[in-house]
């Protein structure tokens, strides 16, 4: 066995493949730009080894400075996590010239499947359904647009050498082509330093389903069931799950076997992924193989028991599988959610800056996978993942239940984050069922999130909460004011929803009445916890709580309350007050997150109408393009390609 390993990646990844490698008593060694300084990867490994600036590509996407570090630590073998060179042939051949092992598959699978249009190709020769479409290179937007006529929109414009949602573009006519290819064509060179597109129809309500094998380099394959992975937003996977809530047994055979036999294809030997798109008709279709380790492996491990990291790290030293196919059972049910940071009320744009306060959920159904801490900072320079948080569960809906539980205990601060969203979705009445298709954020939230309205149920928990951690913080700053107050009080959220209910002091907490219902609280919070945990009639609810000038802000289910606890005659005269109007920032257009001018698409003088791309501006890897919201004429450009701007900093001025 390796003594010692490299892992070439940075963030959560590089944290959970040193977990593995400590289990099996091998040495790590980290990689850190000047960004991660300090970063946990850094701090978990045995040795850590800088390899320059904060830009991945002059960092983390440079092969002889990873190549040296090996050399300068006595690494044996490297394991690359996935994205930046985890499926880079020429990264591969380079270790092999060094005769440093690489932790993953060989150099046929890597050249056939990390290429989509070689691997489109070779999976239509081998008799595998795939998704129609035009699988030669795309020359321009003329040429796309050309071509996206034929096959019919909507069409998927997607970058060869492309994944995780970079390089991909959903067009439903010829306009949207033609700004599809180029932004796809700029992604793609800025994120994988390859701007070759193909096109290929665009599935309407589709699932996506992957399914993950694991092989040797004795000829043995096996897959490991599937992931459903439908829950995207810009083709950005957002919740997984294992098994999927679609597939029974006659489809999941049929689907492992496919992807058993193009793993067997190119001769593949670790860890990888065969991804599909399932129709409501049960048909499937050949996507794309991932020739690494996914991003959400951790449900897949969680049902089947199976340390893909360690067999990774096994197949790589040559050994052979000691699992056979009828050896693998899923038992039980896997969430997954990705914590970014993104403000899922502004569109989800990208967010930077240092973590003030981080508290990850704890549980025996619980498993986080992050590479943060408290005081971690967030930048510009990668992926915007906070991590990765995993529930399980014996069946689905409870594992969607410790998924809520486990969401609304999650502290972040200092950054704006996507809980609330993920929690509002893991909510859904919809997802609950398992409708699930690719567009569900897209149907489910067509003019974006904006928070959640909670079930009157739910609602009366949370202005009970609200009662206690007001009362009780009153109590601690006043002896016995609760009790000299009386009983009656209105929960009141802002000027439009005001709640009557009744308080009765009981041993560990209080009796609230809301409506003709009796809450009995119980809980140990006390003045100063921001999360509590609540006994209300029996059933366990955690919230976040924060007291701001009176106000308690408790966030719970996806929305966040801030309710004010007051005495009926109080509450009356507050309702008085006056409201506080936002500027009118109309006549601006604002730089809607920390990012580079990548383009400046208008002049000074000139007229835009709704709806026109005005600028394009590129954070954490992917490229926004910024819209004209109202007609109006360009008076003054502030800012231009190359620029580097904050939140709010004026790229354009409006007459």
């Amino acid at each position: 066995m390796f003594k010692k390993i490299l892992i070439a990646n940075r963030g959560e990844i590089a944290c959970r493949v040193i977990r593995s490698a400590r289990d099996m008593g091998i040495a790590t060694v980290a990689v850190y730009s000047d960004a991660d300084d300090g970063a946990m990867h850094m701090r978990m490994a045995d040795e850590a080894v800088h390899i320059g600036p904060s830009a991945a590509a002059e960092s983390y996407l440079i092969i002889e400075k990873i190549i040296q570090a090996c050399k300068d630590t006595g690494a044996e073998a490297v394991h690359p996590g996935y994205g930046f060179l985890s499926e880079n042939q020429d990264f591969a051949d380079a270790l092999a010239k060094e005769n440093i092992a690489f932790i993953g598959p060989g150099k046929k699978a890597i050249a056939s499947m990390g290429d989509k249009i070689a691997s489109k190709k070779l999976a239509l020769d081998a008799g595998v359904n795939t998704v129609p479409g035009h699988m030669d290179l795309i020359d321009d937007a003329d040429h796309a647009v050309k071509i996206s006529s034929e096959i019919g929109y909507p069409v998927m414009i997607k970058a060869s050498a492309g994944g995780g949602g970079k390089g991909m573009r959903v067009a439903f006519n010829d306009e949207e082509a033609r700004e599809g290819f180029q932004s796809a064509k700029n992604e793609a060179i800025s994120s994988f330093g390859d701007d070759r597109i193909f096109i290929e129809k665009f599935v309407v309500d589709p699932r996506h389903i992957e399914i993950q094998v694991l092989a040797d380099k004795h000829g043995n394959c096996i897959y490991l069931g599937e992931r459903e992975c439908s829950i995207q937003r810009r083709h950005q996977k957002v919740i997984e799950e294992a098994p999927s809530p679609f597939l029974d047994e006659e489809l999941r055979k049929a689907m492992g076997e496919q992807a058993v036999a193009l793993a067997k294809e190119v001769d593949y030997h670790s860890a990888g992924t065969v991804e599909f798109i399932v129709g409501a008709d049960r048909n499937f279709y050949f996507l794309e193989m991932n020739t690494r380790l996914q991003v959400e492996h951790p449900v897949t491990e969680l049902i089947t028991g199976v340390d893909l990291v360690e067999q990774m790290i096994r197949v790589a030293n040559g050994e052979e599988l000691k699992i056979k196919q009828e050896d693998v059972k899923l038992t039980g049910w896997a969430v997954e959610s990705r914590l970014y940071a993104e403000d899922p009320y502004r569109g989800f744009l990208p967010s930077i800056g240092r973590l003030s306060r981080y508290s990850a959920p704890e549980g025996a159904a619980v498993r986080v996978d992050t590479g943060v801490n408290e005081g971690s900072e967030i930048t510009m320079f990668y992926d915007p993942m906070i991590a990765k948080l995993c529930t399980y569960g014996d069946t689905r809906e409870e594992a969607i239940e410790e998924m809520s539980k486990a969401l609304d205990a999650y502290q972040v601060e200092g950054i704006a984050h996507n809980i609330n969203f993920l929690n509002a979705v893991c909510n859904h009445p919809r997802f609950k069922a398992g409708n699930l298709t690719t567009g569900f954020i897209a149907e489910e939230y067509p003019e974006g999130f904006h928070g959640v309205e909670l079930a009157d149920d739910v609602r009366a928990n949370v202005a009970a909460i609200a009662a206690l951690v007001s009362l009780r913080n009153e109590a601690r700053a006043v002896e016995g004011i609760a009790d000299a107050l009386g009983a009656e009080w209105v929960v009141s959220e802002g000027v439009d929803r005001h709640d009557d209910i009744t308080v009765e002091d009981a041993e560990g907490g209080l009796d609230v009445t809301v409506g003709d219902k009796i809450l009995a609280v119980r809980s140990d919070w006390t003045p100063g916890d921001a999360r509590i945990t609540a006994d209300i009639n029996g059933q366990e609810v955690i919230a976040l709580v924060k007291l701001k000038r009176g106000v308690v802000e408790v966030t719970h289910g996806g929305a966040v309350l801030a309710l004010a606890v007051r005495r009926p005659r109080l509450a009356e005269l507050a309702k008085l007050m006056p409201v506080k109007e936002a500027p009118d920032m109309s006549k601006y257009l604002l730089c809607p997150m920390p990012g580079m001018i990548v383009a400046v698409h208008v002049n000074e003088g000139d007229e835009v109408k709704a709806g026109q791309a005005l600028a394009v501006v590129e954070a954490m890897k992917m490229e926004n393009i910024l819209r004209a919201e109202q007609d109006g004429v360009v008076s003054a450009v502030k800012a231009g390609a190359g620029d580097t701007l904050a939140v709010d900093d004026i790229i354009l001025e409006f007459e």
